[in-house]
């Protein structure tokens, strides 16, 4: 495919993904005090109960311009494949993150936008939701079935989701840290930032994994607890779907991650689509969307 190709198909492909009217939470319940500490629940549309719960991570660089809005026509799509869904909120990097300053000083000069993600509250919050969440979920959407819960994300969502999934083998001393795996049936993690050091090689969202970390005077010492590529084995069930031609978060890192997890022992799960780009993976209107949920339901179920 030319590049001019290429382009074209990436317009048209988030295009179609954005094009979807924002579909409204069935309830909403906050996990804390800020106002992007918050989950919307979506109940499952045939009204059965004992669903399994899909606790869905957004996407967008881990930046404000990006909340879960653009992702709730993913989560009703799921709700209508008879899944109860919980929708995370969680904080984004902005223009005025003092613990990024080398970050944020960096993103302004290059006209990048607004910094990836906040140090140490985007984990704060991924960590506060997964730890509220069997309580909520069993509160706001009481059909569901919280023994069974797998967490699925989109880009920088797929990385948090990963991460969630690998909270117990974080280094001794992690504010994150648990003690135990987490009680998860599975992780679907779609193109996600999976290693940071591919990633960052190959400048995935305009830096944004150094903007996440701080730069790089904080790259190695924070990428041992936030880089899903070093967090492993997690024993925790895994799958990667993942476009072939995505140019947004390439092939090559969630293959990268793939590679590390059978480095440590561990097979992951990696479904590659031909023709696929990064965004049809949220698109409820492509195909793509139907695999995501088809991986759902092989770990939920």
């Amino acid at each position: 495919m030319s590049d001019s190709a290429a382009r074209d198909r990436d317009v048209a492909e988030t295009e179609s993904a954005f094009a979807h009217p924002e579909v409204a939470p069935d309830r909403s319940a906050a996990y804390g005090d800020h106002p992007d500490q918050v989950v919307d629940f979506y109940a499952p549309r045939d009204g059965r109960t004992g669903a399994p719960l899909v606790v869905l991570l957004h996407g967008g660089a881990w930046r404000a311009p990006y909340d879960r809005a653009h992702v709730s026509p993913l989560a009703d799509f799921l709700a209508r494949r008879g899944f109860a869904v919980a929708s995370v909120e969680y904080r984004r990097g902005g223009d005025d993150i003092p613990q990024q300053r080398d970050g944020a000083q960096s993103a302004r000069a290059s006209g990048a936008g607004p910094v990836a993600g906040r140090w140490p509250e985007t984990f704060d919050d991924v960590a506060a939701a997964m730890d509220a969440m069997p309580v909520l979920a069993a509160r706001e959407l009481p059909g569901a079935d919280v023994r069974r819960i797998v967490v699925t994300g989109h880009s920088a969502g797929g990385h948090l989701a990963l991460w969630a999934a690998a909270r117990h083998v974080l280094p001794e001393g992690s504010p994150w840290r648990l003690p135990a795996p987490p009680p998860l049936r599975g992780v679907v993690a779609l193109a996600p930032i999976a290693d940071f050091t591919v990633a960052a090689e190959l400048g995935v969202c305009g830096g944004a994994v150094a903007q996440l970390l701080g730069g790089d005077g904080s790259f190695e010492d924070r990428a041992a607890q936030a880089d899903p590529g070093v967090l492993l084995p997690t024993g925790i069930a895994t799958a990667i779907v993942q476009g072939v031609e995505d140019t947004v978060v390439p092939q090559a890192v969630s293959e990268a991650y793939v590679d590390a997890a059978a480095r440590s022992g561990e097979m992951v799960g990696l479904t590659l689509l031909g023709g696929v780009g990064h965004f049809p993976l949220i698109d409820p209107a492509a195909d793509a969307c139907a695999v995501v949920a088809e991986e759902i339901t092989q770990l939920a179920w």
